[in-house]
Parts: structure tokens; sequence; C-alpha cells
């Protein structure tokens, strides 16, 4: 019996069953576990104010290190850059659409009114276009896509691997080229999480070019020291590793691009203003 976790929401289970067909073998039975995390209980709060890191993740972890389950699925985009002790990721399945998407308008216009509750979206929306106005906006996809309609807002922006998954690539008016809005550390991917030492439960789903991708952009995100809190960002695009800091209203953005994880850090550490 190989049990995988997995948040409750239609996208997480969607993700779950990707994983289980990859996990699929003569002999072993897959059995689905669905887990509530913080970042699922609470749809109102700034994520500042359930937990600093690493909301939609932290439940799965302890069901792993407690031994309720033996797999578990994440958006990789959710993870702390950095691997929880005792556990590591043991294998991200092929990559799919990166980029972020604009639902409700083809494009950016002047004082738009645009719901995200990413400030890393934030920021990069401002500096392409200050006249707009950012509002809050969390819920699972179905919900962000309903409350705009709600809320009156212009568009709303969300990662376009989600909408893809869940049959609404229809929904996505724009999909924002990462040199418009550069996409999350690990966006796209899917993660296998496992306890340290486990790692061959789940070896032949992985795919290694994703991995060398998001290891890359994880360990930069790491190497910076921000999580998902900060306004930064890191995606490898197979060529090049690109990452940004910038200023939570757009007011800046230091971008640069490098093939060091850590020199890339570094860099982009000593350019930010203190």
């Amino acid at each position: 019996m190989l049990r995988i976790g997995s948040r409750g929401s239609r996208l997480a289970l969607t993700q779950a069953e990707l994983a289980a067909d990859r996990l699929r073998r003569p002999g072993v039975e897959i059995a689905l576990v669905p887990i509530t995390t913080a970042g699922d209980r609470d749809r109102t709060k700034p994520f500042g104010e359930i937990g600093e890191r690493g909301v939609f993740v932290k439940e799965l972890e302890e069901a792993l290190l407690d031994g309720r389950i033996d797999v578990a699925v994440h958006s990789a985009k959710d993870m702390t850059s950095s691997d929880t002790n005792g556990l590591a990721v043991g294998a991200y399945l092929e990559r799919e659409d990166p980029r972020d998407a604009l639902c409700g308008a083809e494009g950016l216009r002047p004082e738009m009114r645009i719901g995200t509750a990413s400030i890393r979206r934030r920021a990069q929306l401002l500096a392409l276009e200050p006249t707009l106005s950012i509002e809050p906006l969390r819920g699972n996809i179905d919900t962000r896509l309903r409350k705009r309609g709600e809320r009156g807002l212009d568009a709303v922006v969300l990662a376009a691997c989600g909408l893809d998954r869940l049959g609404l690539a229809h929904e996505i008016g724009h999909r924002f080229e990462p040199e418009q809005l550069l996409p999350e550390a690990g966006q796209g991917a899917l993660a296998l999480q496992v306890r340290a030492g486990e790692e061959e439960l789940v070896a032949e789903a992985d795919d290694p070019e994703t991995h060398r991708r998001v290891g890359a952009e994880r360990a930069c995100v790491a190497a910076i020291g921000g999580g998902c809190l900060a306004p930064i960002a890191a995606h490898h695009d197979g060529r090049t590793l690109t990452a940004l800091v910038a200023d939570p209203d757009g007011a800046w953005i230091e971008r640069r691009t490098g093939d060091d994880p850590v020199a890339l850090a570094d860099e982009l550490r000593a350019l930010a203003p203190s």
C-alpha cells in the first residue's frame, strides 16, 4: 500500500491522480489521503497572518514525518525553498506551463482592477503598469474565477498550469511570458516528497530535466533568503537561470541571469536596496 497525501481541493486531487498514475505498478495498491492545510482552513487572511512559509505544505509534511502517508504531492511553488529536516523531494513530474495567466482580459490596460494574493505578481504587474489597482484575492481556482465577477474585477492572475490541468484553459486571455512576469520558483511542476532515505519509492516518476531546473530555482531563492512572502522569483528556461527581487509596489525590480544559483543570489542581494 502506497499512501499518497494531498490537499483536498479539486486541483490538488487532480494533481495527486497525475502522481498516482506515474507511481502505479504491479503489486502496489495506492490510496489517496486528503489533508487540510492551514492555507486551506483560512481563506481570508493574508498568508503572513497564517504563517510565514509553507502554509499549504506543513500539514502534509507532518503526516509524512508521523508515518501517516508515504508520499506527499505538492505544487512545487508552494514549498519552502529548502527541504524540511527528515524529508526530501524524491521526484518532480515533468513540468507543465510555468507561466502566469491573466483571466478576464486579453492584456493589461491602465487603471484595471486585478485580483491576486501574490506579492510577486503584484510587484511585477505594477512595474508593467503603475496605474493598476491590485486587490487581494484568495481561494481555490474556481472561487477566484467566481469572485472576479462578484467583485467586479477586470481580471485575476492565476498559474496557467492549474487552469490547464482543470480543463479551464478557455478562461485564459493572456499568458505572460517570463520576460513580463517571472514565475515563482517551481511553478508548473509537481513535487513528490518522501521521508529522507525513501526516495526510491518515487524515483521512477522523476523527470531529470525538471529536477535540474526546479532544483536551481529553489537553490537560488534559498540563497537569497526569501520565502513566499518576499517579492522574489526564479525561473530556469533550460538554458539559463533568471531571478529577481523587487519592491512590493513595483517601484524597482532587479533582474539578473546566470548559471550559478548562489552567485546569482549574491548579486541580487548586493543590488537590492537595504
